[in-house]
């Protein structure tokens, strides 16, 4: 058994989070920084170990705490991760990244992905809206940072058939969702992530991965 495990390819573990705080919130969706530097520590003893899940990192909506604090945090231990945003809200909506900001993370070498134009569940999307949702976010994300964007974080994690055509014609190679499971290191074109909330202990998350 010892033999075969080692014959099986390294499986990962996409993980989800959102937005960082200096002193965590009620808002479940809301880490404290000290406790996502406690993931980074945790997912670097693991990749030494070279055991379990590897873990990678992904990030929804683009809120300014992904520049303010997670950029400085990953830099430091030479980490990247995926930033998906939702581009109808870049420069607009309080709370979230300008672009100067977002191409401040993408010159850093942060891979950059869309996550739809208003983040409106795309299951409820008339054709029209699908069009603004997933070709209109990819072309300004294109035309606003100079690189190619070829992965699409779906909102809510909602879709159909229809939503995941509708993501291939518009240019998208690899579509991310919110179910947790583990991927193959040759990544399909849907895929899985675990969602990260606040009153997750880096203990649970390492039994995860392990």
């Amino acid at each position: 058994p010892d033999l075969d495990q080692e014959k099986q390819p390294q499986r990962r573990l996409y993980l989800l989070y959102h937005e960082l705080r200096p002193n965590g919130s009620k808002y479940s969706y809301v880490l404290e920084n000290a406790d996502f530097e406690k993931h980074l520590e945790l997912f670097a003893r693991l990749r030494e170990k070279k055991g379990g899940l590897l873990p990678e990192l992904t990030f929804d909506d683009g809120h300014i705490s992904n520049y303010e604090y997670a950029l400085p945090i990953l830099q430091s231990r030479n980490l990247k991760a995926r930033f998906f945003i939702t581009v109808g809200w870049t420069g607009h909506k309080p709370g979230y990244m300008g672009w100067n900001e977002l191409r401040a993370l993408h010159d850093s070498g942060q891979s950059i992905g869309a996550h739809g134009w208003t983040h409106t569940l795309l299951t409820h999307c008339s054709e029209k809206d699908l069009q603004t949702e997933l070709s209109g976010a990819r072309t300004v994300l294109e035309d606003k940072l100079g690189t190619a964007i070829t992965t699409m974080s779906l909102p809510g994690g909602r879709y159909d058939r229809r939503v995941l055509i509708a993501c291939e014609e518009a240019g998208y190679t690899q579509v991310y969702t919110s179910i947790p499971r583990s991927e193959p290191d040759s990544m399909g074109k849907i895929i899985g992530r675990l969602n990260i909330r606040g009153d997750m202990k880096p203990e649970w998350i390492s039994d995860v991965l392990n």
